[in-house]
């Protein structure tokens, strides 16, 4: 009974470890890209973002991204209420441009109204999830945390300098000013020569 149990036992290890490395050979695989890739350039006060593409390249198992972070930012205030954490099934994909009207998108960045020309932003957008074995509003089971993919990031102020608005009526109507001033001292000089 001892020999046979042990046999068993011994049957069943050599299973498992003859198909543990072929479960872990196929990991479950995402793909994430910020769009546009390159970087972006904005004039200070601009709003300004990047779009996304998700596909999940796995065949049997459901993507839920959970995790959206980025590099911190020197340049602007940064906005990650754009993307919308889209649920994948298996094979599918999600896109979206960044759009500030239709609030879609990967990430918003406003720029510092002080911004100077040519300062700029690098790093990488962060992305994260979960893996389910079904739909995770319809019963799915919980597999597994996914791995963090990154995404590269870059953006810069444009180094055009904006002229300030309205600066030549500000010149024009100080010079007026300074030209009636001068005058009245003149015509006043004038008077007081003639009262004497």
């Amino acid at each position: 009974m001892k020999l046979r149990y042990l046999c068993a036992l011994a049957a069943l290890l050599l299973k498992l470890l003859w198909w543990a490395p072929l479960a872990g050979a196929t990991p479950f695989v995402f793909t994430f890209t910020a769009v546009p890739s390159g970087a972006i350039t904005g004039n200070p006060g601009d709003l300004v973002g990047w779009g996304y593409q998700l596909v999940n390249t796995d065949t049997l198992n459901w993507f839920v991204p959970t995790q959206l972070n980025a590099s911190s930012f020197s340049i602007g205030s940064p906005d990650a209420s754009y993307f919308d954490f889209p649920v994948l099934a298996p094979g599918a994909s999600a896109a979206a441009a960044f759009d500030a009207g239709a609030h879609t998108g990967l990430y918003g960045l406003q720029i510092f109204p002080f911004a100077l020309p040519a300062m700029s932003d690098s790093g990488s957008f962060s992305l994260s999830g979960e893996w389910w074995s079904g739909d995770p509003l319809a019963g799915g089971t919980f597999l597994q945390v996914s791995d963090v993919l990154l995404a590269p990031l870059s953006v810069a102020v444009a180094a055009t300098a904006v002229p300030a608005p309205g600066s030549l009526w500000l010149l024009a109507a100080g010079l007026a000013l300074l030209w009636l001033a001068q005058r009245r001292r003149q015509e006043g000089a004038q008077l007081g020569g003639a009262l004497r």
